[in-house]
């Protein structure tokens, strides 16, 4: 019988990207296994791109929450839990190790697995896993994930296997993307601390177009819009439409490299395969920094904005990797 196992990793787009290549080791050892993921709804696309995961299981937690005396609500919250108990699991791994994930993971059928006490930051949650996995909190989340799996498994975390993320590009997209090879950057930033300056965006989409590429603007807000047009009008850049994530995945996965603050579109490019450089103004690299199997490279961190030559020196670093 195939190994039956639900993940449980919900939220955010990054911290979904970085579950990826845990699933991956997860088939490398046990390929007929029918994998299940609950996750937010709105990066459900993410693992719904990965062809070894069964089944997507959405949840809408975050506007659920706002809306607990609402019938619809309830009926919502009864078709996840439905759904969860449809059959029962070998294995549930809690890779979020939150109370909040907790609390979806008690709804299956099976043995929860997830970090211990000391390797989460809401410790109380581990005290509903049946199996703990000690994993120190200093390791950078790709590799957290990986060696709470091979935990899990109750195998041995071998570091010298490569991270795989696994997702395959979606080949129909909402947007009809450009012919010619062309590069990304992604100015998205959810608050102001987080923003790198215009006139550097300016000099990188400069440096870019010089090397032959064309240029996208991604965007997920109507403040990022506005950049991105603004971006645009100085550059001769493309801005798509508002695309959902799987068609944002798809001009993402097409692309050539990409050029990105801290965000979960920066994390897709990287695990797509894609160059990518990453600029961290307000958040430390270290632990949720870029990976991916070609050439990343975060740069900054809180409260150090990497200065404009920074950055196009590690364009250039991308730029020579390029065939």
């Amino acid at each position: 019988m195939p190994l039956r196992v639900l993940v449980v990793k919900t939220t955010s787009m990054g911290d979904v990207v970085h579950m990826l290549p845990a699933v991956e080791d997860l088939l490398r050892s046990h390929p007929d296994a029918e994998i299940d993921w609950l996750v937010e709804a709105p990066f459900a696309a993410i693992p719904a791109l990965h062809p070894g995961v069964r089944r997507v299981i959405p949840q809408a937690w975050r506007k659920w929450r706002k809306k607990l005396f609402e019938g619809a609500t309830w009926q919502a919250l009864g078709d996840v839990r439905k759904a969860l108990r449809e059959k029962p699991y070998d294995l549930i791994i809690d890779a979020q190790g939150l109370l909040k994930s907790v609390m979806w993971a008690v709804q299956a059928h099976g043995p929860r697995v997830g970090f211990d006490r000391h390797s989460i930051r809401e410790p109380l949650a581990s005290a509903f896993y049946q199996r703990k996995v000690a994993v120190s909190r200093s390791l950078q989340a790709v590799e957290r994930n990986r060696r709470l799996m091979a935990g899990a498994l109750g195998q041995a975390f071998c570091a010298d296997t490569p991270a795989q993320f696994g997702l395959a590009i979606p080949q129909d997209t909402a947007w009809a993307m450009p012919q010619e090879r062309y590069a990304l950057m992604i100015p998205c930033a959810s608050r102001v601390e987080k923003r790198w300056p215009e006139a550097d965006w300016v000099a990188v989409g400069q440096r870019l177009k010089a090397a032959g590429l064309g240029l996208v603007i991604l965007w997920g807000s109507p403040d990022e819009e506005q950049l991105a047009h603004r971006l645009a009008e100085q550059l001769g850049a493309v801005v798509p439409p508002f695309l959902k994530v799987r068609d944002m995945a798809a001009v993402i996965g097409r692309a050539q490299m990409a050029v990105g603050l801290d965000t979960g579109f920066s994390h897709l490019a990287a695990a797509y395969g894609l160059p990518t450089v990453g600029i961290y103004c307000d958040h430390e690299p270290g632990l949720a920094g870029l990976t991916g199997p070609a050439l990343v490279q975060s740069l900054g961190g809180k409260g150090q904005v990497p200065s404009r030559a920074v950055v196009l020196g590690a364009v250039e670093r991308a730029l020579s990797t390029l065939v």
